[in-house]
């Protein structure tokens, strides 16, 4: 746990930080898209500290990206016409966007964090996930 925790010198610190900070995004913009999808445990004040082990933060990781499949496999043409808002309290204030703007923000930001992540695994000497699609396991 202490590679997962010391600080790496990247926006949020430490792997474990970054990895819960983009949990409680992925988690916040899935109950906008999708408010059966709960909100985030943790006010966003606590965002990097969501999970405290590794365990407990891939159980709720696996949870979450099986729901974002499944609402990402569900969306039709219609459902991402027009705007949505939200309030965001982190920035103090609300917002209204192209609903097509938010998910690409959604994925995104996955995608900045996710290098983030990958870069820091591998610092440590540790080898980091596929993230090429075509290579991954349920592609081929």
């Amino acid at each position: 746990m202490d590679e997962l925790t010391r600080d790496r010198g990247a926006f949020f610190g430490s792997i474990m930080a970054t990895a819960n900070h983009l949990l409680w995004a992925d988690t916040l913009w899935m109950n906008r898209f999708d408010p059966s999808v709960a909100p985030p445990a943790v006010e966003a004040s606590e965002h990097t500290r969501l999970h405290q082990t590794i365990g407990s933060w891939a159980a709720d990781r696996f949870r979450l990206d099986g729901k974002i499949r499944f609402w990402a496999d569900g969306v039709k043409a219609v459902d991402i016409m027009g705007d949505m808002s939200w309030y965001a309290s982190t920035a103090g204030r609300e917002f209204t966007a192209p609903i097509t703007s938010c998910i690409m923000q959604f994925f995104n930001h996955q995608t900045h964090h996710r290098g983030q992540m990958h870069a820091m695994i591998t610092a440590v000497g540790q080898k980091a996930p596929v993230t090429d699609v075509v290579l991954m396991p349920e592609e081929g």
